[in-house]
């Protein structure tokens, strides 16, 4: 009897160690703002350090992202991101000064990888690591006002046109999340490097994102 009980008493234990084991959450999904530091490649033959900022513009945006987690510390990680802005640029004389050109920019980022973050539903706060591969896709919609074709008299009147092309990119980083609940958690901070090859160049771009996380 004492060694049935004994027996049993193993087996209860082995089985409590496997589910604490387990005891991760399987899947998380991400949504939030993200802000994206472009290379515009302003003055890319300055090799002054100080150009990794001045060189680079704001573009507004968002991110989502869902992950699958294979272990408590290890996950493979879809990602999807989009950032956007308006610019306009003075294109008249002294004679005709409201001569404007609008560029409407866009930059989508289809990207995947894998993530590195303690899924186990101890502790609060849960920092990670990730790097992804994939694809950029950038759009550029360029839009002359009717004034432009009065500054550029007697040349023809620009047309409006649509640039856009293809990639590679990629996202190396990590960030912090802070567990609300058993279901929730705030992304507090992300920061990603973000590069970008299109139109012949290497754009080096840096994202910041704040969120929630669902699990």
């Amino acid at each position: 009897m004492l060694k049935t009980i004994s027996i049993a008493t193993i087996i209860i234990a082995c089985a409590s160690i496997a589910a604490a084991q387990s005891d991760y959450k399987k899947f998380e999904f991400f949504g939030g703002y993200s802000h994206n530091r472009i290379d515009t490649g302003i003055g890319d033959d300055d090799p002054d350090l100080g150009d990794i900022i001045d060189e680079r513009e704001g573009f507004h945006g968002f991110e989502i992202s869902a992950t699958g987690n294979l272990t408590r510390y290890f996950g493979i990680k879809g990602d999807f991101s989009v950032h956007r802005k308006n610019r306009t640029f003075p294109f008249g004389s002294i004679a005709v000064p409201t001569a404007e050109v609008d560029v409407n920019s866009r930059l989508f980022n289809f990207l995947g990888g894998v993530q590195i973050k303690d899924n186990s539903t101890e502790g609060t706060f849960k920092p990670f690591a990730h790097a992804l591969v994939g694809a950029a896709h950038v759009r550029n919609r360029v839009d002359f006002n009717a004034d432009v074709c009065i500054a550029v008299v007697p040349s023809p009147c620009p047309v409006d046109f649509t640039d856009s092309e293809t990639g590679f990119a990629a996202a190396f980083g990590g960030g912090i999340d802070v567990r609300a609940s058993d279901r929730i958690s705030i992304r507090a901070i992300q920061i990603d490097y973000n590069p970008t090859r299109v139109f012949d160049s290497t754009q080096h771009n840096f994202r910041i994102g704040v969120g929630i996380v669902f699990h």
